[in-house]
């Protein structure tokens, strides 16, 4: 028992690592979920993922499918660090009667992990999301732009642009929203954050368990890395999919800067109720095969990392059996 609350450093070391190579890996995709998933019936500028990311770089270059990836790269470190810890911390207090984790149990640490994660992933996605959708909402506005001239007859003389309105920084957004909303400011979307995080953690964990312990060997010893890694990718994607409605709300509450005619949402329910109303069903499930490619790589690298231990490795502390 002693190990397990010896190796907690190191627990929160491996969630860190399995974060930053994840998010590196994956960031694009992302970027494509955020713009799919805010984009209006009426103002549609990308089609699907691909012609999203395509025209990504050809407005704004290679580096443009990681703008907000600073953000994830700083704050994902503690992120995936209290999930995986907070869920191993919560599934160790359940069991100390000696008796297996039921799935009801299993369900329960989930929850906790989700709760407790929420800390840091609300203000993470808040500024991501401002960063992610500029490039949408500047391609927009040149597009109508350009419609414009073009219907008022200008289309003979080429007339000047209006220089880009500059980007926000990280930084920039975090003092803004400080200053004029305070604390509060970073945490906007709270509600809807632990709506999508919570239930994620419910289907994830217990059927993360359950996929690793098929592939176990029958002598009791850790599953393969390549099991852990397959069972976290299935898992993910599952519980990514499973809670894509509520990521969809999430999103749109979060998004500070509208596009043009782009509807505005006083919460959660307001939310839902005109997304459902405009956009029909299928709105809430937009950016769901991104989310899910998203997610599946980022958890089954997280749970390699955090089987194989690399920190209890480095740190020359005893690995405990998950």
């Amino acid at each position: 028992m002693a190990d397990k609350q010896i190796s907690l450093p190191a627990k929160l070391i491996n969630g860190g690592i399995a974060g930053l190579i994840g998010v590196t890996c994956v960031f694009p995709i992302d970027l494509a979920k955020t713009r799919l998933q805010n984009q209006q019936n009426g103002q549609r500028l990308y089609t699907s993922m691909s012609d999203c990311l395509i025209k990504t770089i050809r407005s704004e270059g290679y580096f443009g499918m990681y703008r907000g990836a600073a953000v994830n790269l700083t704050l994902v470190t503690p992120e995936k660090a209290i999930k995986l810890a907070a869920n191993d911390f919560f599934r160790y207090q359940l069991s100390k009667d000696g008796k297996k984790l039921t799935l009801f149990k299993e369900m329960l640490a989930g929850c906790g992990a989700g709760t407790c994660q929420v800390i840091v992933t609300t203000p993470m996605e808040m500024l991501k999301i401002q960063l992610q959708d500029a490039g949408r909402i500047a391609a927009q506005r040149k597009t109508l732009s350009g419609q414009a001239q073009l219907s008022g007859g200008g289309g003979a003389q080429p007339s000047m642009e209006a220089p880009a309105a500059p980007r926000p920084t990280a930084t920039q957004l975090t003092r803004d929203l400080l200053r004029s909303r305070g604390i509060a400011g970073l945490y906007k979307g709270l509600g809807a954050t632990l709506l999508r995080d919570v239930p994620f953690s419910i289907v994830y964990f217990p059927l993360f368990a359950n996929l690793n312990q098929l592939g176990r060997p029958a002598s009791g010893e850790k599953s393969p890395f390549y099991v852990s890694f397959l069972a976290g990718c299935m898992a993910g994607s599952t519980a990514a999919v499973a809670v894509n409605p509520c990521d969809v709300v999430k999103t749109r509450l979060q998004t500070l800067q509208r596009g043009v005619n782009e509807d505005t949402y006083s919460g959660f329910l307001d939310c839902a109720r005109k997304i459902l109303r405009n956009e029909g069903p299928t709105a809430f499930l937009k950016g769901a095969y991104c989310r899910a490619l998203v997610i599946a790589p980022l958890f089954g690298i997280a749970q390699v990392v955090y089987f194989l231990g690399i920190a209890e490795t480095l740190l020359g502390l005893p690995r405990v059996q998950p």
